[in-house]
């Protein structure tokens, strides 16, 4: 659980119990779910995520000051649809916890008090306009007659409400959009102020928040910095070691630095070439490790040994698992040889996990499955053997990318370093559709990454986009060069924008900027005779292909 919760005292598992300040968010599936837990984050107030289905205990244990139920794509008449466990309106209410439902979420509200939920006469999606109907709680003493747009997204609608709540918005067709028992701290909406269609939505979570529900602005890096070290402090023994695996990217790099804090040289750091770099990678990470963040690394060339096991391999998820799988077995060696160095074996394992890393490989409620949607599994939560020696530490679990990069400049991490886009643990595998070993794929996509980086750097478009890279495509087209006929390899140009990797759209370059780069990649990188450009945004697709 996330150490940075804070308050008066901690169960010895890094979970604090105690007046949390904890925003908790239950999640029954919504595309929308992290950007409640994001726009929360962005008023200084602690929020977490957790599956919507977990137990009572659980929810108990993270000691919320209020919990928020998230929407869904369910109904709540559908067989099988998720729910709050038994018992958790009753301990809300014993415990004075506030809990907002929004969506399917304020739908559950409803029906488990004895409301009526029926399909909507007149379904609601996209942008609508509600009207505030009198003083309430959500909106303030002074919203009466107010009107705002919002984001709607529902096919069943409150058609009853439980007794002792109020109706304190409508949409102009009716229907409820907002609902309230202020005496028993049950708040609902039907629309989603997450989203930034809902221009208002914002203000709404902050004044329901600080305002409604007296929580505290409070929470920051430096905060989530001192706890990290004093948890990982209680974490590793005096005497224990510690292995952290450095792929040259911003969240293994600010995790290195943060353990390092802590624990000081008991820290030993690795770098593994495992044949999936970007072009030059090793040469250029070594370097900056050595002569900026002054960490001792050792460089390990398995090279070899990932892409002799990788051969033949087609499968993503298979790629994934077994890069985990050689990670594992190196840092396994590199334990067994500082075991001969120290004369005492390395006891944790520190990564670079990110929330979103955690979010993705767990699958939503309702989906039929243990937890949400497996979308992919990262090799850094999905692909880690059950027998692994070395415990884990990691300590950005529960942080975005951005807040990462917050916490990296607290801890004065290089600005240049930190403004890196993000590189997929698996590296250039989930970039090679199919078998990565099969002809001079690698080589090819390098070049053509290289050149795409270079003149994204050229125009000073770099620091605007969240991540561009290139992929190669296992087809093959028709082409003229040189006034010959060709049958060449196909490669894919990719950049998005976003703010935590969760949700992306794609970037708008130049026609001028394209013409270029394609011009560079066909007359210098030999085998390529065909360039596309990626304009999907996530959802519907993933950041990468694979």
């Amino acid at each position: 659980m996330d150490p940075a919760v804070k308050s008066n005292a901690s169960n010895g598992n890094g979970v604090a119990r105690g007046t949390s300040n904890l925003v908790l968010i239950l999640d029954y599936g919504s595309q929308y779910t992290h950007l409640i837990t994001r726009r929360i984050r962005q008023l200084s107030v602690l929020s977490l995520c957790v599956s919507g289905t977990n137990s009572l205990d659980s929810i108990a244990k993270l000691n919320p000051s209020v919990v928020i139920l998230s929407g869904g794509p369910h109904s709540v008449h559908s067989p099988g649809a998720p729910s709050f466990p038994d018992g958790f309106l009753e301990y809300a209410e014993e415990n004075g916890v506030f809990v907002l439902g929004i969506c399917y979420g304020m739908q559950l509200i409803v029906q488990k008090l004895g409301g009526v939920v029926d399909v909507g006469e007149k379904q609601e999606y996209g942008k609508m306009e509600i009207v505030v109907e009198g003083e309430c709680g959500l909106y303030g003493a002074e919203a009466a007659g107010w009107h705002q747009v919002v984001w709607m997204s529902h096919g069943d609608e409150a058609v009853k409400l439980p007794e002792g709540f109020t109706v304190v918005a409508r949409s102009l067709q009716g229907s409820v959009a907002a609902i309230e028992n202020r005496s028993r701290r049950l708040y609902g909406l039907q629309y989603h102020p997450e989203v930034t269609h809902s221009p208002q939505g914002m203000e709404t979570l902050r004044h329901f928040l600080l305002d409604v529900c007296g929580i505290s602005a409070d929470w920051k890096m430096q905060d989530v910095l001192e706890e990290e070290v004093k948890v990982i402090k209680g974490m590793v023994g005096p005497d224990e070691h510690v292995i952290c695996a450095l792929s040259g990217g911003v969240d293994s790099t600010v995790a290195a630095t943060l353990v390092h804090k802590a624990i000081g040289d008991r820290l030993h750091c690795v770098f593994v070439d495992n044949g999936l770099l970007r072009y030059k990678e090793r040469e250029r990470v070594m370097s900056t490790f050595e002569s900026e963040l002054h960490l001792p690394v050792t460089c390990v060339d398995a090279s070899e040994q990932f892409l002799n096991k990788l051969k033949g391999v087609k499968d993503p998820e298979m790629k994934r698992k077994i890069i985990g799988h050689e990670f594992i077995c190196i840092f396994d060696e590199f334990a067994i040889e500082l075991e001969k160095k120290l004369g005492k074996k390395p006891t944790f394992l520190v990564q670079g996990t990110l929330y979103p890393d955690v979010i993705e490989s767990c699958p939503p409620p309702g989906s039929g499955m243990t937890h949400s949607h497996t979308i992919k599994s990262h090799h850094n939560v999905g692909g880690l053997p059950k027998d692994m020696k070395l415990k884990l530490i990691e300590p950005l679990k529960f942080l975005f990318k951005d807040e990462v990069r917050k916490l990296g400049r607290i801890l004065n991490v290089p600005e240049s370093f930190l403004k890196r886009h993000p590189f997929p643990g698996p590296g250039l595998a989930v970039r090679v559709l199919g078998d990565v070993t099969e002809g001079n794929a690698l080589e090819i996509l390098r070049q053509v990454d290289e050149i795409f980086i270079q003149s994204i750097k050229e125009a000073g478009l770099y620091d605007s986009i969240w991540q561009a890279f290139a992929v190669f495509l296992p087809v093959q087209s028709v082409g003229v060069q040189g006034d010959q006929r060709t049958h060449s390899h196909v490669v894919v140009l990719r950049a998005i924008t976003s703010e935590d990797g969760m949700t992306a759209d794609w970037y708008y370059f130049d026609h001028k900027f394209l013409i270029d780069v394609v011009r560079k990649i066909c007359n210098n990188v030999r085998g390529v005779n065909r360039v596309c450009q990626d304009i999907t945004s996530k959802p519907p697709a993933t950041v990468e292909w694979e």
